[in-house]
């Protein structure tokens, strides 16, 4: 090869060696820094971290003396809450003792009362005995005195006494029994008309017990809301409107309406109905609806009054006595409704007016009007008898009617026969059994007097009168009343109430004493 041709190659050569020498040095230098980079990012990671693992030491001893904190203020409360325990249990024991040491004293009493009555008893025996031997000693003495006296026997003066008291008896019985024969011939037509009005008594109708309350029956408990309305002022138009107390509780699909009076009581359950079915319940619809039936029951009263006129027999009359007999359906008198009792008046008089020979058609209005008073607005005072005298007198109705409702309780005097008759018809219907019942508010304050006089015994906790009155159950509280305390207790409520309180048959009186230990697993 030429030089020239050689040249080239070593000039190739020539470049790669120092391209190979620079690029090694390049290369170091590049390393050298990319380790001291990494160096330094370590050595931050370092600081990083143990920075973190301060903190998170500080966290955790935070963490760690918060719980201790609450652990110790739970330890103080369970502690104090021990130490009440233990306070209260003391408290207790202390009051058992004083119990204990108080029934110790009450027996060692009772024991000591006991053993003077005994001695009493004793004494008392003694002195009767004393007494019975000194009784006999002295009738001994008068019967041989008697004997000596009389000159006979004992036996002879008992046969003598006999024979002069069954003289003397037969005597007095013919002479009652004569007396009787003559009182019986003179009330001879009184008795038959006794008779008459027993058999009469034997009719039979249907009387319908009035109570204080009327229950509505709902489709469902979601009505019971629209019925209250928002902030019950549903409730309340409904109560001012109708002058009735609606009683919605947990009984379920039903609403009771409570009043007196049973005319307002229907009124408002008629309207009521109404709402429910008509769907729109507010104020001013309960007005609306509230008057309507107003207005349709008093259309119905109307109806009622010719309807029962029909009935009994009779015709004549205004609207207003028409009016005056429908509402007797919505009243009572002693729990027999009032036209009811009217009607069977009305019979009962019409009858015995035949049975007489007097007008019937008069005796029947007198009978069906006789407590006309009783419907009248309890606003005017006076005797129902009275105010009903006033009120046919005002109708214009016959003298004889007029008479026959004034005087039918005798608050005025008789003048007619038929009004007499009115009297006795009206005593029979309300007299006979099963006619009237004893009123609620008696029966109320019966319960309530029988209850509270078995109260008003030291350690009695609660009572409670049932049976309708026949047992009185009284529980005890068991700290203060013992075994032998109830059976005592049992017969001093029994002594009380036989002594305080009148009652037909007998009552029961049963002490309960009862003591309970409740504890809890947790």
């Amino acid at each position: 090869m030429d030089f020239e041709t050689i040249l080239p190659i070593l000039i190739a050569i020539g470049a790669i060696g120092i391209g190979f020498v620079m690029g090694w040095v390049v290369k170091n230098n590049i390393g050298k820094n990319k380790i001291a980079n990494a160096d330094a990012r370590a050595k931050r990671i370092v600081e990083d971290s143990e920075k973190d693992a301060a903190n998170l030491k500080k966290e955790k001893l935070l963490e760690v003396k918060d719980e201790w904190y609450k652990k110790k203020q739970e330890h103080e409360h369970e502690a104090s809450l021990r130490r009440n325990k233990l306070q209260s249990f003391e408290k207790q024991l202390e009051s058992r003792e004083e119990n204990l040491e108080r029934k110790v004293e009450l027996v060692n009493k009772k024991e000591k009362e006991i053993s003077g009555i005994k001695r009493t008893y004793d004494d008392k025996i003694k002195q009767v005995e004393d007494k019975q031997n000194q009784l006999n000693r002295m009738l001994n003495e008068e019967n041989s005195r008697l004997e000596r006296v009389a000159a006979m026997s004992r036996e002879e003066a008992k046969k003598l006494l006999m024979e002069n008291l069954t003289e003397e008896a037969k005597g007095e019985a013919a002479q009652t029994l004569k007396e009787i024969r003559d009182i019986t011939r003179a009330e001879a037509k009184k008795e038959a008309q006794k008779v008459i009005i027993q058999a009469i008594q034997r009719s039979a109708t249907d009387h319908c017990v009035e109570t204080t309350v009327s229950v509505l029956q709902i489709q469902n408990d979601e009505m019971k809301g629209r019925i209250i309305g928002k902030e019950g002022r549903n409730i309340r138009a409904f109560e001012a409107a109708t002058g009735v107390d609606v009683i919605v509780d947990d009984t379920p699909e039903a609403v009771i309406l409570s009043a007196f009076d049973p005319l307002r009581r229907e009124v408002a359950r008629l309207a009521l109905e109404r709402l429910i079915t008509d769907g729109r319940i507010h104020p001013a619809r309960i007005e609306e609806i509230v008057e309507k039936v107003n207005k349709d029951l008093d259309e119905e009263l109307l109806h009622t009054g010719e309807n029962t006129m029909m009935e009994v027999g009779i015709a004549g009359g205004s609207p207003e006595l028409f009016r005056h007999l429908g509402r007797m359906k919505y009243r009572s008198s002693y729990g027999q409704n009032l036209l009811s009792h009217s009607i069977e008046v009305s019979y009962l008089t019409g009858l015995m007016a035949a049975e007489l020979g007097l007008d019937t058609t008069m005796a029947k209005r007198a009978g069906l009007l006789h407590d006309i008073g009783k419907t009248v607005d309890r606003s005017v005072e006076g005797p129902h008898a009275l105010i009903g005298y006033d009120l046919v007198k005002k109708m214009k109705e016959h003298p004889i009617i007029i008479n026959a409702v004034g005087s039918h309780h005798d608050d005025m005097p008789v003048e007619y026969p038929i009004a007499a008759l009115v009297q006795a018809a009206d005593a029979i219907s309300g007299s006979r059994p099963g006619a009237r019942r004893e009123s609620i508010e008696a029966y109320a304050k019966r319960m309530e007097r029988l209850e509270e006089m078995a109260k008003s015994f030291e350690g009695v906790a609660q009572t409670y009168a049932i049976q309708a009155g026949r047992e009185i159950r009284v529980i005890v509280e068991h700290d203060k009343i013992d075994d032998a305390m109830a059976d005592i207790l049992a017969h001093d409520i029994a002594k009380k109430i036989q002594s305080e309180m009148g009652f037909p048959g007998q009552i029961k009186v049963v002490v309960i004493r009862e003591k309970r230990s409740v504890a809890f697993a947790k």
